[in-house]
């Protein structure tokens, strides 16, 4: 299915960098919930299910890639306030989406 470009634009990703990332026993798949700085537009909660790949320590300072500005969801306990963006591979691994240099907190994907 084809989208516009104006579709297109009114999706906000945004550059952010993990502040902080702790389990999630209370999800139903195995997962993190991390708190990313996204500069102007705040720090925001997530649910992540990477702990395949990714160490809760080595997240730390790490940036990433996330929509902002869907709607609220709530998982299990957590209200999350974006969505982290990764490429899901077959055995539902997910590498997560990230600069390849340190951007401004904030900054636009487009």
């Amino acid at each position: 299915m084809e989208i516009s470009w104006e579709d297109f634009t009114k999706v906000e990703m945004r550059v952010g960098t993990i502040l902080t990332a702790s389990n999630f026993p209370e999800a139903r798949n195995p997962a993190y919930i991390l708190q990313i700085d996204f500069g102007p537009l705040g720090i925001k909660k997530s649910s992540a299910q990477i702990t395949k790949r990714y160490n809760k320590n080595d997240l730390i300072g790490k940036q990433v890639i996330a929509i902002v500005n869907f709607p609220k969801k709530q998982i299990a306990t957590l209200m999350s306030e974006c969505l982290v963006l990764g490429v899901v591979g077959d055995d539902k691994d997910v590498i997560l989406l990230k600069p390849d240099a340190t951007s401004r907190n904030g900054d636009r994907v487009g």
